[in-house]
């Protein structure tokens, strides 16, 4: 990552901590994208260049893990068996979590607290990770030759996949207190996905 990369990151991330923690000390329905571009002395022009808005906030993290997983099927075999590749595309997740520091980890433990507290962001959340699957879906039906609004292998393999990533989350749902515990659990789910189902299907 080059200087102005790096410096954009370190916007972004400083945008992000400041709204997490408005959002969480006067509520998110009242803080306002003016309230947080001020927070980090920023204009609310400047923070639409990072974020579309409160939501996209919220929501984050669905960026960064749809970029991870589909920059790593890209990178996979192309006659590899697709639920192999997705599983690995899951693997690089956890590898990405498991590497979190402890900023990560505070970051996450405010969004869970955020999305605990409102129910329409869940939604939200479950609507962006069907955006998700269905990127995943147009990448293995490439992969595959097939039209991805014709094949249902396609989308079921990535059901398979994303489901193996939503228990791993959230079943059962303890206190966590490190990003890691996260990943442990993932871990566990995956290698149950993978004893469940056979590896090497295909189509």
């Amino acid at each position: 990552m080059g200087l102005r990369e790096r410096k954009k990151e370190k916007t972004r991330l400083a945008i992000l901590d400041a709204a997490l923690d408005l959002f969480l000390e006067q509520g998110y329905d009242s803080t306002t994208v003016e309230q947080i571009a001020g927070s980090v002395e920023i204009s609310p022009r400047t923070f639409f260049r990072y974020f579309a808005g409160k939501d996209h906030l919220a929501l984050w993290f669905h960026d960064q893990g749809e970029e991870i997983m589909l920059d790593t099927l890209r990178a996979r075999p192309a006659d590899e068996p697709a639920f192999t590749s997705l599983m690995h595309a899951l693997r690089a997740v956890l590898s990405d979590m498991q590497d979190s520091t402890p900023e990560d980890t505070a970051r996450f433990l405010k969004l869970r607290r955020l999305l605990d507290g409102h129910p329409h962001l869940v939604g939200l959340s479950v609507a962006r990770g069907a955006d998700t699957e269905r990127r995943l879906a147009a990448e293995i039906a490439a992969r595959r030759g097939v039209d991805v609004d014709t094949d249902r292998f396609s989308h079921l393999v990535v059901a398979f996949a994303m489901s193996t990533m939503r228990i791993g989350f959230e079943c059962p749902k303890p206190a966590v207190e490190d990003v890691r515990e996260i990943a442990g659990r993932l871990e566990e789910t995956i290698l149950l996905a993978q004893s469940l189902l056979r590896p090497d299907l295909h189509d």
